[in-house]
Protein backbone atom coordinates (compact mmCIF):
# COMPACT_ATOMS: atom_id res chain seq x y z
CA UNK A 1 0.00 0.00 0.00
CA UNK A 2 1.08 3.30 -1.00
CA UNK A 3 1.73 6.53 1.24
CA UNK A 4 -0.67 8.44 -0.18
CA UNK A 5 -3.14 5.65 0.04
CA UNK A 6 -2.60 5.20 3.40
CA UNK A 7 -3.29 8.51 4.10
CA UNK A 8 -6.52 8.53 2.42
CA UNK A 9 -7.82 5.81 3.66
CA UNK A 10 -6.66 6.19 7.57
CA UNK A 11 -9.78 7.00 9.71
CA UNK A 12 -9.18 4.68 12.86
CA UNK A 13 -8.08 1.60 14.07
CA UNK A 14 -7.19 -1.13 12.47
CA UNK A 15 -6.55 0.64 9.21
CA UNK A 16 -8.32 -1.83 6.78
CA UNK A 17 -11.65 -2.25 9.31
CA UNK A 18 -11.81 0.48 11.97
CA UNK A 19 -13.71 -0.35 15.15
CA UNK A 20 -16.41 2.37 14.53
CA UNK A 21 -17.44 4.43 11.34
CA UNK A 22 -16.77 8.14 10.50
CA UNK A 23 -20.05 10.20 11.58
CA UNK A 24 -22.29 12.38 11.71
CA UNK A 25 -23.64 10.35 15.04
CA UNK A 26 -27.30 10.06 15.59
CA UNK A 27 -29.15 8.71 18.07
CA UNK A 28 -33.32 7.87 18.51
CA UNK A 29 -35.44 7.84 21.13
CA UNK A 30 -31.89 8.10 23.45
CA UNK A 31 -33.04 7.23 27.43
CA UNK A 32 -31.56 9.62 30.12
CA UNK A 33 -31.97 9.02 33.80
CA UNK A 34 -30.48 11.57 36.08
CA UNK A 35 -29.64 12.33 39.23
CA UNK A 36 -28.62 15.14 40.95
CA UNK A 37 -26.66 15.06 44.21
CA UNK A 38 -24.52 17.12 46.71
CA UNK A 39 -21.09 15.93 47.37
CA UNK A 40 -17.98 17.34 48.87
CA UNK A 41 -16.71 20.52 47.35
CA UNK A 42 -12.75 19.83 47.92
CA UNK A 43 -12.85 16.65 46.09
CA UNK A 44 -14.51 17.91 43.12
CA UNK A 45 -11.60 20.78 43.42
CA UNK A 46 -9.26 18.35 42.93
CA UNK A 47 -10.59 16.05 40.14
CA UNK A 48 -11.40 18.73 38.28
CA UNK A 49 -8.98 19.75 35.62
CA UNK A 50 -8.39 23.87 35.13
CA UNK A 51 -8.92 25.97 33.31
CA UNK A 52 -12.02 24.02 33.91
CA UNK A 53 -13.68 25.83 37.75
CA UNK A 54 -16.24 24.20 40.05
CA UNK A 55 -19.09 25.56 39.12
CA UNK A 56 -21.40 24.25 42.46
CA UNK A 57 -20.44 21.08 44.79
CA UNK A 58 -23.08 18.96 42.54
CA UNK A 59 -22.39 15.54 40.20
CA UNK A 60 -25.21 14.33 38.02
CA UNK A 61 -25.07 10.61 38.07
CA UNK A 62 -25.96 9.07 34.43
CA UNK A 63 -27.92 5.94 33.08
CA UNK A 64 -28.24 6.31 29.58
CA UNK A 65 -30.25 3.94 27.49
CA UNK A 66 -29.55 3.90 23.87
CA UNK A 67 -31.16 1.73 21.27
CA UNK A 68 -30.59 3.03 18.16
CA UNK A 69 -27.19 5.08 17.60
CA UNK A 70 -25.79 5.24 14.50
CA UNK A 71 -22.78 3.29 13.59
CA UNK A 72 -22.60 2.23 17.86
CA UNK A 73 -26.13 0.34 18.03
CA UNK A 74 -27.30 -0.98 20.89
CA UNK A 75 -25.96 -0.24 23.89
CA UNK A 76 -26.10 1.46 27.71
CA UNK A 77 -23.71 3.32 29.75
CA UNK A 78 -23.58 5.34 32.93
CA UNK A 79 -20.96 7.31 34.57
CA UNK A 80 -20.70 11.06 36.74
CA UNK A 81 -20.98 14.82 34.67
CA UNK A 82 -19.51 17.48 36.71
CA UNK A 83 -21.24 21.05 35.96
CA UNK A 84 -18.53 23.37 35.65
CA UNK A 85 -17.93 26.75 33.80
CA UNK A 86 -15.16 27.78 31.38
CA UNK A 87 -14.27 31.47 30.77
CA UNK A 88 -17.41 32.29 32.06
CA UNK A 89 -19.78 29.76 30.24
CA UNK A 90 -21.28 27.00 32.13
CA UNK A 91 -21.29 23.17 30.67
CA UNK A 92 -20.23 20.03 32.06
CA UNK A 93 -17.18 18.11 32.46
CA UNK A 94 -17.62 14.16 31.88
CA UNK A 95 -15.92 12.71 34.50
CA UNK A 96 -16.19 8.79 34.11
CA UNK A 97 -18.67 6.43 31.80
CA UNK A 98 -18.90 2.67 31.80
CA UNK A 99 -20.75 1.21 28.91
CA UNK A 100 -21.39 -2.12 27.42
CA UNK A 101 -20.12 -1.77 23.97
CA UNK A 102 -16.88 -1.74 22.37
CA UNK A 103 -17.23 0.81 18.84
CA UNK A 104 -18.47 3.63 21.06
CA UNK A 105 -15.40 2.95 23.78
CA UNK A 106 -12.96 2.85 20.87
CA UNK A 107 -14.83 5.63 19.30
CA UNK A 108 -15.75 8.18 22.20
CA UNK A 109 -11.68 8.07 23.65
CA UNK A 110 -10.05 8.29 19.99
CA UNK A 111 -12.52 11.36 18.47
CA UNK A 112 -13.61 12.97 21.65
CA UNK A 113 -11.36 11.63 24.73
CA UNK A 114 -14.65 10.34 26.45
CA UNK A 115 -13.31 8.61 29.99
CA UNK A 116 -15.26 5.35 28.90
CA UNK A 117 -14.47 1.77 30.46
CA UNK A 118 -16.50 -1.64 29.89
CA UNK A 119 -18.80 -2.51 32.32
CA UNK A 120 -22.45 -3.68 32.45
CA UNK A 121 -25.05 -0.87 33.15
CA UNK A 122 -28.65 -1.47 32.27
CA UNK A 123 -31.88 1.33 32.99
CA UNK A 124 -35.48 -0.25 32.48
CA UNK A 125 -38.69 0.28 34.01
CA UNK A 126 -39.65 -2.16 37.09
CA UNK A 127 -43.28 -2.05 37.44
CA UNK A 128 -43.54 1.99 39.10
CA UNK A 129 -39.94 2.50 39.25
CA UNK A 130 -37.36 3.45 36.74
CA UNK A 131 -34.40 1.59 37.87
CA UNK A 132 -30.53 1.95 36.46
CA UNK A 133 -27.74 -0.05 38.02
CA UNK A 134 -24.25 -0.26 37.17
CA UNK A 135 -21.86 -3.44 37.82
CA UNK A 136 -18.31 -3.68 37.18
CA UNK A 137 -17.69 -7.47 36.58
CA UNK A 138 -19.74 -9.21 39.26
CA UNK A 139 -19.39 -6.14 41.75
CA UNK A 140 -22.55 -3.40 42.03
CA UNK A 141 -20.83 -0.14 41.37
CA UNK A 142 -24.36 1.86 41.45
CA UNK A 143 -27.93 1.73 41.69
CA UNK A 144 -30.23 4.63 41.02
CA UNK A 145 -34.18 4.53 41.46
CA UNK A 146 -36.66 7.25 40.57
CA UNK A 147 -40.64 7.25 40.82
CA UNK A 148 -41.13 6.22 37.07
CA UNK A 149 -43.24 9.64 35.56
CA UNK A 150 -44.09 10.93 38.14
CA UNK A 151 -44.54 15.12 37.13
CA UNK A 152 -43.79 15.88 33.49
CA UNK A 153 -40.97 19.12 33.15
CA UNK A 154 -40.92 21.43 30.13
CA UNK A 155 -39.37 19.54 26.97
CA UNK A 156 -38.16 22.89 25.63
CA UNK A 157 -36.57 23.77 28.86
CA UNK A 158 -34.19 20.08 28.97
CA UNK A 159 -33.79 21.04 25.52
CA UNK A 160 -31.87 23.68 26.05
CA UNK A 161 -29.95 22.14 28.53
CA UNK A 162 -28.77 19.07 26.22
CA UNK A 163 -27.49 21.79 24.08
CA UNK A 164 -25.21 23.07 26.68
CA UNK A 165 -21.39 23.00 25.83
CA UNK A 166 -19.54 19.48 27.30
CA UNK A 167 -15.83 19.29 28.42
CA UNK A 168 -13.66 16.36 28.08
CA UNK A 169 -9.95 15.56 28.49
CA UNK A 170 -8.53 13.73 26.14
CA UNK A 171 -5.18 11.79 26.75
CA UNK A 172 -3.34 9.62 23.94
CA UNK A 173 -0.07 8.21 24.70
CA UNK A 174 3.20 8.55 22.74
CA UNK A 175 4.90 4.89 21.65
CA UNK A 176 7.02 5.36 24.14
CA UNK A 177 4.68 5.92 27.23
CA UNK A 178 4.64 9.81 27.52
CA UNK A 179 2.16 11.73 27.13
CA UNK A 180 1.56 12.89 23.20
CA UNK A 181 -2.13 14.38 22.90
CA UNK A 182 -3.18 16.38 26.25
CA UNK A 183 -6.39 18.30 25.66
CA UNK A 184 -9.26 20.03 26.92
CA UNK A 185 -12.02 19.38 24.28
CA UNK A 186 -15.41 20.86 24.00
CA UNK A 187 -18.76 19.88 22.38
CA UNK A 188 -22.25 20.09 21.83
CA UNK A 189 -25.21 18.11 20.98
CA UNK A 190 -27.16 18.61 18.21
CA UNK A 191 -30.12 18.59 16.15
CA UNK A 192 -32.14 18.07 19.39
CA UNK A 193 -35.80 16.79 19.87
CA UNK A 194 -37.34 16.00 23.63
CA UNK A 195 -39.69 13.37 22.86
CA UNK A 196 -40.62 13.41 26.83
CA UNK A 197 -39.13 14.78 30.45
CA UNK A 198 -40.52 13.29 33.85
CA UNK A 199 -39.46 14.17 37.52
CA UNK A 200 -40.31 11.73 40.48
CA UNK A 201 -38.66 11.28 43.99
CA UNK A 202 -35.06 9.82 43.89
CA UNK A 203 -32.55 7.73 45.01
CA UNK A 204 -28.75 7.02 44.59
CA UNK A 205 -26.43 4.50 46.02
CA UNK A 206 -23.05 4.09 44.92
CA UNK A 207 -19.70 1.54 46.21
CA UNK A 208 -16.74 1.64 46.67
CA UNK A 209 -14.30 -0.31 43.84
CA UNK A 210 -10.39 -0.04 42.74
CA UNK A 211 -10.96 0.00 39.16
CA UNK A 212 -14.59 2.08 39.17
CA UNK A 213 -14.12 4.79 41.88
CA UNK A 214 -17.53 6.69 41.38
CA UNK A 215 -18.28 6.56 44.94
CA UNK A 216 -15.16 8.68 45.65
CA UNK A 217 -17.82 11.53 44.68
CA UNK A 218 -20.22 10.29 47.94
CA UNK A 219 -23.47 11.05 47.64
CA UNK A 220 -24.05 13.91 50.32
CA UNK A 221 -27.77 14.81 49.21
CA UNK A 222 -29.82 14.01 46.61
CA UNK A 223 -31.51 16.82 45.00
CA UNK A 224 -32.80 16.36 41.87
CA UNK A 225 -33.58 13.46 39.25
CA UNK A 226 -35.31 13.53 35.64
CA UNK A 227 -36.03 11.19 33.03
CA UNK A 228 -35.83 12.26 29.39
CA UNK A 229 -36.21 11.15 25.79
CA UNK A 230 -34.55 12.23 23.07
CA UNK A 231 -33.45 12.25 19.23
CA UNK A 232 -30.12 13.90 19.10
CA UNK A 233 -26.77 14.40 16.95
CA UNK A 234 -23.42 13.92 18.74
CA UNK A 235 -21.01 16.66 17.22
CA UNK A 236 -17.62 16.42 16.96
CA UNK A 237 -15.24 18.70 19.15
CA UNK A 238 -12.86 21.28 19.46
CA UNK A 239 -9.89 21.97 21.21
CA UNK A 240 -10.01 24.84 23.82
CA UNK A 241 -6.85 24.18 25.32
CA UNK A 242 -3.58 22.19 24.98
CA UNK A 243 -2.26 21.23 28.35
CA UNK A 244 1.40 20.26 26.42
CA UNK A 245 2.15 23.48 24.44
CA UNK A 246 4.19 25.13 27.36
CA UNK A 247 6.36 22.08 27.08
CA UNK A 248 6.28 22.27 23.13
CA UNK A 249 7.19 25.21 23.45
CA UNK A 250 9.80 24.84 26.00
CA UNK A 251 11.23 21.93 23.38
CA UNK A 252 11.00 24.46 20.45
CA UNK A 253 13.56 27.02 22.68
CA UNK A 254 15.80 24.56 23.34
CA UNK A 255 16.24 22.72 19.60
CA UNK A 256 16.60 26.63 18.36
CA UNK A 257 19.39 27.51 21.42
CA UNK A 258 21.48 24.32 20.49
CA UNK A 259 21.07 25.45 16.97
CA UNK A 260 22.92 28.30 17.48
CA UNK A 261 24.90 27.16 19.76
CA UNK A 262 26.08 24.57 16.83
CA UNK A 263 26.41 27.11 14.22
CA UNK A 264 28.89 29.37 16.85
Amino acid sequence: MKHDTVRATAFAMPLMNPAFPPGPYRFVNREYFIIQYRTDPELLRRIVPEPLAVAEPVVNYEFIRMPDSTGFGDYTESGQVIPVSFQGQAGSFTHQMFLNDHPPIAGGRELWGFPKKLAQPKLAVEIDTLVGTLNYGSVRIATGTMGYKHRALDAAVEARKLAAPNFLLKIIPHVDGTTRVCELVRFHLEDITVKGAWTGPAALDLYSHALAPVAELPVLQVLSAKHLVADLTLGLGTVVHDYLSPSRAARRLDSEILSEANAG
